[in-house]
């Protein structure tokens, strides 16, 4: 059968014992992405999941598109009242991040989809992270999960960094800047390795 990430899997199982073992052990990488969303969709999405369970979070975006019937539009989405978008579960902090990113995505800020083919991992996360309450772990996301960026690494991912320390037994996890550093190493594959290190086993 093919799997489109034997490159990847191959590349990262020739780092050191480690990550061949994790690769034996997790088997073939099933990272999907979902590319039929747009970068707004895709960052309401990530919006609802921020210090979240993915349980909750799944809650919260049901309760959000059942009160529409579908997923909201930009327009819709800003036309929406805060007391409505507290009712499906958003706080009052991301129900300001999410009428920001309406906003942006009208304005073009937040591209469509086919803009972003022509545009850099880098100039997309400087140019979203201007959006107020949207980090870069929430454009790396998108990179990730909508655009299928194959090398993305969110250093500073609860899930990869307690990962990584389990992987290689430490007594502390890395921080941000040494994360980005030791994943230098995974690169042009970073989002294959990301996969895997959120199924370290616990």
């Amino acid at each position: 059968m093919y799997n489109p990430y034997q490159a990847a899997q191959d590349f990262l199982r020739a780092i050191d014992n480690d990550w061949a073992q994790l690769i034996d052990q997790v088997g073939t990488c099933k990272f999907t992405t979902k590319s039929e969303r747009d970068p707004y969709e895709a960052l309401v999405r990530a919006v609802a999941y921020q210090q979240l369970s993915t349980k909750a979070g799944d809650a919260i975006l049901k309760k959000l598109i059942n009160h529409y019937g579908h997923f909201p539009a930009p327009p819709q989405l800003l036309t929406t009242t805060f007391d409505e978008l507290r009712a499906v579960g958003f706080s009052g902090r991301k129900i300001e991040t999410l009428q920001g990113i309406a906003s942006a995505a009208l304005s073009g800020l937040v591209p469509t989809q086919a803009l972003t083919d022509n545009m850099s991992n880098e100039t997309l996360i400087q140019q979203i992270t201007t959006i107020k309450g949207i980090g870069q772990w929430t454009v790396e996301m998108m990179l990730m999960f909508t655009l299928a960026r194959m090398d993305i690494l969110p250093a500073d991912d609860f899930g990869i960094v307690e990962g990584y320390k389990r992987l290689k037994k430490l007594e502390v996890a890395p921080k941000r800047k040494q994360m980005a550093e030791i994943g230098l190493a995974w690169s042009p594959y970073r989002t294959v390795a990301s996969w895997y290190l959120w199924q370290v086993p616990k």
